[in-house]
């Protein structure tokens, strides 16, 4: 006989065991950033703002997953910074982690992640702008680090570490625009 502890434990877990393989390909993404450092809390309130921006003005979703993706590492980047600053080791991977699901998973449940419409290239639009943001995000980190060291840990011009991951976040939706009008 199954205990009620066993019941409600299956309840709150069921949602998890029927993702689709696209919720899943977005934890496996979780992996990536290790080699990523620190992001700037002006990058943070950059990409928040930029994600408030395209919502009010009524951008597609998938423009809208891009910003919210870049929005996930950088909050999660910047927090593990923070607790680093405190001396308090933290891994973060599991910080990445932990702010995919308390982005994602409630959007799953409240059916704004839905596969059975609103999709582009199969999958759902809004996952798919969270999966490129994400990765359009972190290789702008990766470029910004790259170019930084090959100037002697200098940047090359001012707030360099927040225009060029802004400015890959723009040219990403400025595609993604132009792919959901044709």
């Amino acid at each position: 006989m199954v205990s009620h502890f066993e019941t409600r434990l299956y309840i709150w877990f069921r949602p998890l065991i029927y993702m689709k393989m696209e919720v899943w390909v977005v934890l496996a993404l979780l992996f990536i950033p290790q080699c990523i450092l620190a992001v700037c809390p002006v990058c943070t309130v950059a990409v928040a703002g930029g994600v408030e921006l395209s919502r009010w003005l009524g951008v597609d979703d998938v423009i809208s997953g891009l910003w919210i993706g870049a929005l996930i590492i950088s909050s999660a980047l910047w927090f593990s910074s923070w607790m680093d600053s405190k001396s308090i080791k933290i891994n973060r991977i599991l910080v990445l982690g932990s702010f995919y699901l308390i982005v994602i998973l409630p959007l799953y449940w409240m059916k704004l992640i839905d596969f059975s419409c609103n999709l582009l290239f199969g999958f759902d639009k809004l996952l798919l702008g969270i999966i490129s943001g994400s990765i359009v995000f972190s290789g702008s980190i990766i470029l910004n680090n790259l170019l930084k060291k090959k100037n002697n840990n200098k940047v090359y011009f001012p707030y360099q570490k927040v225009i060029i991951p802004v400015l890959f976040l723009i040219i990403g939706s400025i595609i993604f625009y132009l792919v959901t009008i044709c």
